[in-house]
């Protein structure tokens, strides 16, 4: 049962202006919650992890939060309850999290056999702020488990007192009033087929060598996250020209960017933007090295301060809008979901969100197997990427909506293709009832 606050004892954030946007998108169709998994070396102990994260919760204060309904906007809380519970987890990852559910948490954590799971609400961070939240509670746990793992990388001091820069809106910090970006992409190819249910999504996750694929990246020139967008590209390419001829629509890809590259903040909330990318088919045929070398040249001409300041203003713009300020929460709600509804996935057929390395104590690698990153299924993209590298492996997630394979089978046959080893899991198997 959630407990109330008094009016005067309340801490409370404004939503940063990408988590704007979220509630809005907040639907059983659409969740915008990803996860970051651990398989662990030993069987998980759900009472140690419960108490690791009991102990890691006051260090992220930002993460201990419960959603509000303002008039015009909503905010953030701090959550007076427990912890969030931990749960055995489930064959379908990263559904919606509804608010008045999981005591008010926007993060949910899961166990089985030896993986733990940390589902997060994208209002309340990004990959950023969730990496650092993921690292630091599996270094708590393996600490209560006996292991000696000092602080270092992604695992932060949950003695330390949290800095008040950790809890900025790092939007807010730097957006100026200047040159706004328009962006104006076309509408997209969409690899569509037989939907599954609203409940159910398809993972299928790929592990392979970094050094493996790194290499054939550089061969290129581009880099690993460039590598892996062309090559959502070329397959996305290739499936349209199968399908039809005639009408032939542009193929995108929309790879989010961590742009505390540019501007300096130690924020844990979001602080990203979405670049996006686009081929037109109707110029002539592509090749491989073609998409990549003008994905990467789009990339080097895009990823610098001036533009991404230029899309931050852009974004901050509507926020500002004053008939935007007046119009109250629900309406907002209203309007940006039936916005989304329209032309949300339709400029981009596929997305990539690229976390790097986890970056983590050496003392914590014999502990840990592998790491994945999932992101939620989509309206309509049939590919909905995440890749995380750990210890010498890229994990590379592929979240389908649709019963058919051939997205998934299409990307990883053709890494094999290219001379990239890949081990495949999927859970297509639990969420279909036996079916392959």
């Amino acid at each position: 049962m959630n407990k109330k606050i008094k009016l005067h004892q309340r801490q409370w954030y404004k939503l940063d202006n990408a988590a704007k946007i979220f509630p809005g998108q907040n639907t059983s169709s659409y969740s915008n919650v990803f996860r970051l998994s651990a398989t662990l070396k030993e069987k998980v102990d759900p009472v140690l992890l419960e108490k690791a994260l009991e102990a890691v919760m006051p260090r992220f204060p930002s993460f201990d939060v419960r959603m509000r309904n303002g008039v015009f906007w909503h905010y953030l809380e701090k959550n007076p309850n427990s912890v969030p519970p931990v749960m055995p987890d489930s064959a379908n990852p990263c559904i919606r999290i509804k608010w008045k559910e999981n005591k008010g948490y926007l993060i949910r954590v899961f166990y089985y056999e030896k993986r733990v799971s940390v589902e997060f609400y994208h209002v309340i961070t990004d990959g950023f702020g969730a990496s650092r939240f993921f690292m630091t509670l599996l270094a708590v746990y393996l600490r209560l488990k006996g292991a000696d793992i000092p602080c270092g990388g992604m695992v932060l001091d949950i003695n330390e007192r949290p800095a008040i820069s950790e809890q900025e809106d790092a939007y807010l910090k730097f957006v100026k009033s200047k040159a706004k970006a328009k962006r104006v992409e076309k509408f997209a190819y969409q690899a569509k087929g037989k939907r599954l249910p609203k409940h159910l999504t398809t993972v299928t996750t790929g592990y392979m060598p970094v050094d493996v694929i790194k290499t054939k990246a550089k061969e290129q020139g581009v880099t690993i996250t460039e590598y892996i967008a062309g090559l959502l590209v070329w397959v996305m390419y290739n499936l349209q020209k199968q399908e039809r001829f005639d009408r032939q629509k542009n193929i995108g890809v929309q790879i989010p960017v961590n742009v505390r590259q540019f501007f300096k903040t130690d924020t844990l909330r979001n602080f990203m933007l979405c670049y996006s990318f686009q081929i037109d088919p109707k110029m002539g045929e592509y090749t491989f090295p073609e998409i990549l070398k003008q994905l990467s040249l789009y990339i080097r001409y895009i990823n610098n301060e001036k533009t991404v300041q230029s899309m931050m203003n852009g974004n901050a713009a509507i926020e500002k809008n004053p008939i935007m300020r007046i119009i109250p929460s629900v309406l907002k709600d209203f309007g940006i979901n039936m916005l989304y509804r329209v032309t949300g996935e339709k400029a981009t057929s596929s997305l990539i969100s690229n976390l790097g390395a986890m970056q983590a104590p050496p003392e914590m690698s014999e502990h840990i197997d592998k790491m994945s990153l999932v992101l939620a299924r989509g309206m309509v993209n049939a590919a909905r990427c995440g890749a995380v590298s750990y210890n010498g492996t890229l994990a590379l997630s592929v979240t389908n909506i649709y019963e058919s394979t051939r997205v998934q089978r299409e990307i990883f046959t053709t890494l094999v293709k290219l001379g990239i080893p890949v081990k495949i899991e999927s859970n297509r198997t639990a969420i279909m009832g036996g079916e392959g």
